[in-house]
């Protein structure tokens, strides 16, 4: 039993034992008794009551800690459930007797009790038995509206008083009210109010209340709405006390915790507003939630939806584990939330009984589309629409009489909105119902298919093609577009890979012209997922899915990734196209695998893909740049979009209109940068290569027919492209864009240069000016293989209207309509042939005439339409007809590729072999192939034979017009004006258009050459070409330069073939109009001597060569990117015929390797170039050959050429000499050779031309010279005798001095190379050795010989005139070598020492450009020492003169010259006598020269005594060697010692005058 006291004992040890000892003694008395210590009766609950006021009153005296005691609370309240109600009433006692006035620590103490309870205590309890005053001091109630409000209900509870009236109102009224009301629903309603009424009256019933058991019965049977709405309406017409009783039942079912609100309860509410007995806006306000609630949900879930794409975008460093560990937010189901909402309970009713009208208002009061977001709102809706356009579907779209479909169920209420029949009540009434119902039509497919399957039919009645627009009053075409754009497509991106959907869209979208479609497919893409946050899920998944895809995609899993991208692109193809493009932009290995992967692909797909690339691209004009960092080329990003837009193009079947319509709008806006994916598409889909770089043999073939062209012309065999290339051109013709677009590129070539790039890099406006004439001649082609002749004729304007109207430059013109003319031509002659009477027995000569007739008829129309637009001063030069004639025919006119067919012809035989004999095959394909190669082999022997009848037509045609072509207005013209027209009008335009323009340019030339055209110089015309090609090369672009080489390659095979060999040129050369010096206005030529011989001919290719080497030297010197560029191009293309002397590839060489120095580490792309062509250059050394075996020349020449080939080949190796030599020309000296007249000289005039050529003339002579000369020829005389007896006794001794004299003149050259070599390797180190020895040895044997030659005339002259006025002549002479000196220094400071003529500083003169002042004063002297006679033949060789100035000077020369006996062998014997003792007394002299170059190098370490170097007296006089581009890079030293040796000389000659 326990004590009715606890002991003071206990709450002193409180916390030690006492708690324990309190609770123990609680549990005991609890278990002690089995009721409730609440409601029990006894002993043990007053003292649970006791002890526990005790523990309380032992804590507010302070005897017990609260904490304690609150611990102890809290277990003791845990014992049993109900121990906290009974601690509550001890605190109300408590409250009582703490309460007073004042705030005494034990109110506090009791205040932090309580409030500390709640932890334990329920707060329901605590507000149940607590005092409010207390609640609130203690803060459990912050506000007082709680005592109000419990003031109110407690009013209400106990002091309200209720009505009953019992004895007024009674059951048995509303019961027979109940029954009127449902047993008479089919009788009229008005005798039914009457009835109500009657029952109102005799058992005094509350209105109110019999209008709520009046709708109560119209809610229970909805379907006698018929009966039921008159009666509501009659009995109250007021619809806002309606209104009010209607909300009032909605008020029951809001709340926490209460009931669903039933369905019958929406109908009636639903038929009331259908009827108008209620209006929308006096019952909404009773429905729950209210509109700014649902304005609020609809923005958290977009909010929600843009915030998972933006976690979808983001990596999270979180771990696993401590993503678990947050708390998850519990938020309400849709199913829970849609319950709640009345509204759209409501709206599904309205739905179920089709009151459109009332839905339109209702959803006007809602954000778009939300009402449609709820899954059961649309189905509700779509079972609507099933039943509107159910009888339409059923007319317009059945499958057939006996093919019933499964009907569509009927509501049981009948609709307020009728069916449709037609399409225009389907216009009226429904698409602004599949407007509301938006992509959410998803819910329902069979709709969604029958909504398209009725847009198909509505349009296939307009008869569209999707190529036209209708007007806008064409009934169903822009709702349609409505539909496609609002519902249907946004639907399909709800759908999980439904292709057949998907196809059945895009049956009715290519009904559309693109320009709507790509609209269309843009709002879906971009627009729609912005308004539904459903959409934008969707959306992030996928955009989750392809980046996971992508990063799989590779060529071995083609098949299978292929199959995910096609089921992805099912529903939503835009945006995973997007990421698909991007990923392509940045990795350009991904197009091959993705273009195979879209196989799996719809057709709808596939639209969308070419709306995607144009839109990248367009938007890549505003984001990108399409041109790389540098500035020197196009983005790659460009470029591979490009490959990609040519690969998918090609190998599916995409409309291209979108695509090629967006290059013509750039090109309008004159941008040329896409014209990339142009070139792209024509190259993958037509097999047509805007190639470049092509090989002899492929240039060769390009000359053949379409069937050579084909199978060798190009890289890639077009055999596949016969489908794709008929789509290309069909999506030109439909859009008429082929004209179009050719005249726009035309346009803009010249924009690139003038407009489109004004602050562009140089090297961009190159490639993109290449780029827009490579695509243009590659679009041309295109047009001329794919369009018929009639159809290109009719589309093309005239050429007239090309060069006038649009201002096309004239290749472009006439390259487009070059088709036309050869069309022309053939019908014509066609029909010229078969009005014939013995048209099919016409002989070749006959055949050729009528062709002559049908060329003559079809283009003298074209000639006079083409005179307004020059000048008539170029008519008077050029006819013309010739004009006309030149950009008219093609190489496939002029020859035939016989060499091409035959390889091709012989290639098809072994291919018919192989394929007969494969054993890999079945013998069945094996045959197919066997007999595939035949026809193939048959049909190029069969374009063979046509090519060669046709060029013999157009050569027939030729020689017939070539009278015509140059007019003979006088000689001056014929050599001047005729070619500079002809360059400038024909050759120059044409030769860098195209690789077979550039070598049809070349065998025009020739063709007009061998016609024997009149009144055309081919020597001045190639003459014009060679000798100075430095502002053609400068003004080339890239591909320009590379057409420009093969022109000049093909020009000069013809100039070094004639070159080769006598025989041909006197075969194809001698007796030509071509190599006439003077024309007459009769074009008749007799004289022999009109003609230029062939070792003429030679000279004349030796100064071509050297002007070519010039022009390159002074380009490779510029500095400029261009012209390096360029010119390594051309050199490259020429390579074949130049260099092909020794000296002219050294300088070629040298100047690349300081090239190569110095752009190694600056513009690769140059060294790259450099390199790969020294390496050709070093190959082909061994071809080359020294000037003596190119043409006559001197022996100083010859000892020249003698030490560069020794230099270039030290071991040995011949260069080549005479007519073995490279194959250009005979050896100098040779017998056969002829003079300028073609006279025959004997043997002893060919020994005296191998010391002293005809074409190599000395200088002219004054008289003090000429006497010099005749005494040194008397002295010689004299002493013949006495040197013709000695002669047989010392020529052993002669020879034995020779020999020693050799051995002394290399023993100083020795010393000297090893003292320049040591000192060259430490002014350029960072040169290789073996290349500074190369050179020092050439620069070391020209210096040597050079003064070893004016030494040697200096002694002869002073041997010479020993006798008579020794001093005096001796003067002279050094005045001479003085001057002989600076023309010899002049001469190599002008080309890298390379001399200009082949003897002597004459002939060297002549091939510099012609100087009309000097010419004038040479022509004066030349007449003032020459004849009557001899002056008529110099005037007539003016013309040649200008050709070349060794022609004309060597034959004024020799007019001029006396007739010289040729020295005998006994004067020759003694001129080597003394040229030997010369040799040994410039040995003796050389002592005092080194001294003095010693002394100088000290005095000039010393320097100016203001710090300044001293000017030599030589530097004075002199240019600077950077203002000359053709100056040799000698070192200082070089340039000291021949100074020191100048001046000793001249300090020699001082001291023997004095």
């Amino acid at each position: 039993m326990a004590e009715s006291k606890m002991s003071a004992e206990i709450w002193k040890s409180w916390d030690r034992n006492g708690k324990t000892e309190f609770l123990s003694k609680c549990a005991a008395v609890l278990e002690s008794s089995d009721e409730s210590p609440v409601f029990a009766t006894g002993k043990h609950t007053s003292d649970l009551t006791r002890w526990t006021y005790e523990l309380l009153t032992a804590a507010l005296s302070g005897q017990v800690r609260k904490e304690s005691a609150l611990a102890g609370l809290e277990e003791l309240s845990a014992l049993h459930p109900d121990l906290p109600s009974l601690i509550l009433d001890v605190f109300c006692i408590l409250d009582a007797e703490t309460c007073s006035s004042e705030v005494s620590e034990e109110r506090l103490r009791f205040h932090f009790l309580l409030k500390e309870s709640e932890k334990f205590l329920s707060d329901r309890l605590l507000k149940e038995r607590g005092e409010i005053d207390t609640l609130q001091e203690v803060g459990t109630l912050k506000t007082k509206a709680f005592y109000t409000k419990f003031i109110k209900v407690k009013t209400k509870l106990y002091y309200k008083q209720r009505k009953f009236n019992l004895f007024r109102e009674e059951n048995e009224g509303y019961a027979k009210l109940i029954v009127e009301l449902n047993q008479g629903l089919s009788g009229d309603p008005a005798v039914t109010l009457e009835s109500i009424k009657s029952l109102i009256g005799c058992f005094n019933l509350d209105p109110n209340r019999v209008l709520d058991v009046m709708l109560e019965s119209f809610e229970c049977n909805p379907r006698e709405h018929k009966y039921f709405v008159p009666l509501v309406k009659s009995y109250m017409p007021d619809s806002k006390i309606l209104s009010d009783v209607l909300g009032f039942k909605f008020s029951l079912y809001q709340g926490p915790g209460a009931e669903k609100t039933p369905k019958s309860l929406y109908i009636l509410t639903a038929l009331m507003l259908q009827y108008k007995l209620i209006t929308l806006e006096d019952l909404l306000v009773w429905l729950v939630p209210d509109d700014a609630a649902i304005f609020k949900d609809w923005e958290t879930e977009m909010q929600d939806a843009r915030e998972q794409i933006r976690k979808m975008n983001v990596v999270s460093v979180k771990d696993k584990d401590d993503k678990k560990d947050e708390p998850v937010e519990e938020k309400e189901t849709p199913a829970e939330k849609y319950e709640g909402n009345q509204k759209f309970g409501l709206c599904e009713a309205l739905m179920n009984l089709g009151a459109w009208s009332v839905i339109k208002d209702l959803c006007k009061k809602f954000p778009d589309h939300y009402l449609m977001e709820q899954p059961t709102i649309s189905r509700a809706m779509c079972n609507l629409l099933h039943v509107i356009i159910d009888p339409l579907y059923k007319t317009e779209c059945s499958l057939g009489p006996k093919i019933k479909g499964k009907p569509v169920p009927k509501p049981e209420i009948i609709l307020a909105t009728p069916q449709v029949f037609t399409f225009e009540e389907l216009k009226d009434n429904v698409v602004s119902m599949f407007q509301l119902l938006g992509p959410y039509i998803y819910v329902d497919p069979v709709l969604l298919a029958k909504l398209i399957r009725i847009c198909k039919s509505a349009l296939s009645k307009l008869d569209l093609d999707g190529k036209k627009t209708l007007p806008t009053d064409a009934p169903m075409y822009y709702e349609v577009m409505t539909l496609l754009d609002e519902s249907i497509l946004p639907a399909l991106s709800f759908m999980d890979g439904n292709c057949c959907i998907a196809e059945d869209i895009w049956n009715v979208l290519k009904l559309y012209p693109y320009t709507h479609r790509y609209l269309m497919y843009g709002r879906w893409k971009n627009d729609s997922y912005q308004y539904h946050a459903k959409l934008m899920v969707r959306r992030a998944d996928a955009h989750k899915k392809i980046k996971s895809i992508m990063k799989r995609v590779s060529k071995e899993n083609i098949k299978q990734i292929g199959r995910l991208i096609g089921k992805m692109t099912h529903s939503a193809p835009g945006f995973i196209f997007d990421y698909m493009l991007l990923q392509i932009q940045l990795y350009d290995n991904l197009i091959g695998p993705v273009v195979d992967s879209l196989k799996y692909l719809t057709s709808l797909s596939y639209d969308v893909l070419a709306y995607c690339l144009v839109e990248c691209l367009t938007q890549a004009d505003k984001e990108r740049d399409r041109v790389k960092h540098d500035g020197t080329s196009i983005s790659m990003w460009l470029q591979s979009l490009s490959s990609f837009c040519g690969a998918i193009f090609k190998k599916y079947n995409i409309e291209l209109s979108g695509l090629l319509q967006y290059v013509a709008n750039q090109l309008k806006s004159q941008r040329s940068l896409d014209l990339l994916i142009l070139k792209e598409i024509v190259q993958k889909m037509a097999g047509i290569e805007a190639a470049e770089e092509m090989t002899a043999e492929q240039l060769d073939a390009m000359a053949g027919g379409e069937m050579l062209k084909a199978e060798a012309a190009y890289y890639s065999q077009v055999r596949n492209t016969k489908k794709s290339s008929t789509r290309l051109r069909e999506a030109l013709a439909d859009q008429n864009l082929a004209v179009a677009l050719c005249l726009l590129m035309a346009q803009q070539r010249y924009n690139v240069v003038y407009h489109e790039t004004e602050n562009s890099h140089l090297k961009l406006v190159g490639r993109l000016y290449d780029q827009a004439q490579d695509t243009l001649v590659q679009f041309g082609t295109f047009l001329g293989l794919t369009m018929s002749v009639e159809e290109y004729v009719n589309r093309l304007p005239p050429i007239d209207s090309l060069l006038s109207t649009y201002h096309i430059h004239t290749d472009v013109a006439f390259f487009l309509a070059r088709p036309m003319f050869n069309h022309a031509i053939n019908n014509k002659y066609e029909i010229l042939r078969k009005s014939d009477p013995n048209g099919k027995k016409l002989t070749v000569v006959q055949k050729q005439q009528k062709y002559v007739e049908a060329a003559a008829a079809v283009m003298g129309p074209i000639v006079e339409s083409v005179k307004p637009l020059h000048p008539l001063k170029i008519w008077e030069d050029v006819s013309p007809q010739f004009l006309i004639t030149f950009w008219s025919l093609t190489m496939y006119d002029l020859h035939v590729p016989v060499e091409a067919y035959n390889k091709e012809i012989a290639k098809m035989k072994q291919l018919a072999v192989q394929a007969l004999e494969s054993k890999d095959m079945p013998s069945s394909k094996s045959k197919k192939e066997h007999e595939r190669y035949i026809a193939l082999q048959e049909k190029i022997q069969d374009e063979k034979k046509k090519q060669q009848e046709h060029v013999d037509r157009v050569l027939a045609r030729l020689r017939h017009e070539k009278e015509a072509w140059f007019l003979s207005r006088s000689a001056k013209a014929a050599k001047n004006e005729t070619i500079t027209q002809f360059l400038q009008l024909c050759l120059f335009p044409r030769c860098i258009f195209t690789m077979p323009d550039a070598m049809y340019c070349a065998k025009f030339v020739h063709t007009i050459h061998s016609l024997k055209t009149a009144n055309f110089s081919t020597l001045l015309c190639y003459d014009r070409l060679f000798c100075d090609i430095t502002y053609s090369v400068t003004s080339c672009t890239e591909n320009e330069a590379n057409r420009y080489g093969r022109f000049l390659n093909s020009m000069l095979e013809t100039v070094m073939r004639w070159h080769s060999d006598k025989a041909i040129f006197e075969k194809e050369c001698a007796n030509y109009p071509g190599f006439v010096t003077k024309y007459r206005v009769s074009n008749q030529f007799s004289e022999a001597c009109n003609l230029v011989g062939y070792e003429n001919y030679r000279h004349v290719c030796h100064k071509w060569h050297y002007k070519i080497t010039k022009a390159m030297v002074v380009c490779l010197d510029s500095k400029d990117y261009v012209q390096i560029r360029n010119s390594l191009i051309i050199l490259r293309n020429i390579l074949p015929h130049f260099p092909v002397l020794i000296k002219l590839g050294h300088i070629i060489q040298k100047k690349l390797e300081k090239i190569c120095e110095e752009e190694k580490s600056q513009r690769q792309d140059l060294f790259a170039l450099a390199m790969s062509y020294i390496g050709l250059l070093k190959a082909k050394s061994s071809q080359m050959i020294p000037e003596s075996s190119f043409h006559q020349v001197g022996d100083k020449q010859q000892r020249m050429d003698a030490a560069a080939a020794s230099a270039s080949k030290p071991s040995g190796g011949g260069g080549g000499g005479g007519s073995g030599g490279g194959g250009v020309g005979t050896p100098a000296g040779s017998a056969d050779t002829k003079s300028i007249n073609g006279d025959s000289k004997d043997k002893t005039t060919s020994a005296v031309r191998e010391k002293r050529p005809i074409l190599a003339p000395t200088p002219t002579k004054g008289p003090s010279q000429q006497n010099a000369s005749s005494d040194s020829d008397l002295t010689a005389r004299t002493i013949k005798d006495e040197k013709k007896k000695e002669r047989d006794s010392h020529s052993h001794s002669r020879e034995q001095h020779r020999e020693r004299d050799r051995d002394r003149e290399i023993e100083p050259k020795e010393k000297l190379m090893k003292k320049e070599k040591v000192k060259d390797r430490e002014e350029e180190k960072w040169e290789d050795e073996w290349r500074e020895k190369r050179k020092d040895e050439r620069h070391r044997e020209e210096r040597f010989m050079d003064s070893e030659e004016r030494h040697m005339y200096s002694e002869r002259d002073r041997d010479r005139d020993r006798g008579r006025d020794r001093e005096r002549e001796r003067e002279r002479e050094k005045e001479k070598d003085r001057d002989n000196s600076h023309y010899s220094v002049a001469d190599d400071r002008e080309l890298s020492s390379v001399s200009n003529s082949s003897a002597g500083s004459a002939h060297r003169r002549s091939q510099e450009p012609i100087d009309a002042d000097r010419d004038v004063k040479r022509r004066k002297t030349d007449a003032s020492s020459s004849s009557k006679s001899d002056r008529k033949v110099a005037a007539q060789l003016d013309y040649l003169d200008e050709v070349t100035g060794a022609i004309g000077k060597e034959r004024r020369e020799r007019s001029s010259r006396t007739k010289k006996v040729a020295p005998d062998p006994d004067e020759k014997e003694l001129r080597k006598e003394r040229k030997l003792g010369r040799k040994r007394q410039d040995r003796v002299m050389e002592e005092p020269t080194m001294e003095l170059k010693r002394r100088k190098d000290e005095s000039s370490k010393l320097g100016h005594q203001n710090g300044d170097q001293v000017e030599s007296h030589r530097d004075k006089h002199r240019f600077s060697r950077e203002k000359s581009p053709y100056s040799r890079e000698r070192s200082h030293e070089r340039l000291e010692h021949v100074e020191s040796r100048e001046k000793h000389s001249r300090r020699t000659v001082d001291s023997k005058r004095r």
